[in-house]
């Protein structure tokens, strides 16, 4: 019985363990949720896109070019869509 009833309570503080750092790990990828929302469109081109490849020159491609490119790298590269939006948007200026 005393057994049993050691069991229950280590596997309920596991159970708080587990729940605390489930926290803890939600609330520390909310804040780099927000590090990265607050980047431009040049900052994330540069960190992203020099990981694998020299980056182009903006003007080496059309607007719509960009579009399609950054649906391709957006899976490539494991950006949001709100990244891969700002990126492209920020090449596309640099075209017109």
């Amino acid at each position: 019985m005393m057994k049993q009833l050691r069991n229950q309570s280590k596997h309920k503080i596991i159970v708080i363990i587990v729940f605390i750092a489930g926290i803890i790990i939600s609330v520390e990828s909310c804040k780099v949720s927000q590090k990265v929302a607050s980047k431009s469109g040049a900052q994330l081109w540069s960190e992203n896109c020099q990981h694998c490849h020299n980056t182009p020159d903006p003007t080496s491609f059309s607007g719509d070019q960009w579009e399609t490119i950054g649906m391709h790298m957006q899976t490539r590269a494991l950006i949001t869509e709100s990244e891969r939006n700002k990126i492209v948007e920020f090449l596309k200026q640099s075209v017109q």
